[in-house]
């Protein structure tokens, strides 16, 4: 990120909007905006194969389920935050990652400007590639402020999305999902 570049852009926002930029409240904005945005969209520049490399090899392997995955993301239509959960169950086949890396890789793809639909795909794809197991669910749950601030103004509303890749059993998938909720 261009930072010199960027906080010009947002002094110059904020003047088009009718602020007083060398005000004392806003005269450090730019600067705090810019390091905001360096932080949401910090997952651009990480891999989730880097991530996800690590493995640990496993004999047979019932299903791993990692829930309350907390997160939080920038609309990429509004620029505003969305947050929530995530879980992600998978049916291993032969390996399994460290725990960590599986809240890791969810990071890797909300650090970014994003819908919560691609992010759920791409965590999804994600542990289906690099981990290769015989099936993967990526749940998300999340509260959009595009929704609960501006336009309709729905407070509380959440977004629930999810992504199967593999052969899940059907009876595996139901149990899945009452694990996750």
């Amino acid at each position: 990120m261009d930072r010199e570049r960027a906080m010009k852009a947002i002094a110059e926002f904020l003047d088009a909007i009718g602020e007083d930029v060398a005000r004392e409240g806003l005269c450090d904005t730019p600067r705090r905006v810019a390091d905001a945005f360096a932080e949401f969209t910090s997952g651009t520049h990480m891999s989730a194969e880097q991530i996800l490399s690590k493995t640990f090899s496993v004999e047979g392997g019932d299903m791993v389920v990692e829930r309350d995955i907390s997160f939080s993301s920038v609309c990429e239509h509004h620029l505003m935050p969305f947050f929530g959960r995530v879980a992600i169950a998978y049916i291993p086949d032969k390996k399994v990652v460290g725990l960590s890396k599986l809240a890791r890789c969810v990071d890797v793809y909300a650090k970014r400007l994003q819908l919560q639909e691609r992010m759920t795909s791409d965590i999804a794809e994600a542990v289906m590639s690099y981990l290769a197991p015989k099936a993967v669910l990526v749940w998300c749950e999340a509260e959009h402020t595009c929704m609960t601030c501006r336009g309709v103004k729905k407070m509380g509303s959440k977004t629930v999305t999810y992504k199967v890749l593999g052969d899940f059993p059907k009876d595996k998938l139901s149990e899945a999902f009452a694990f996750i909720r």
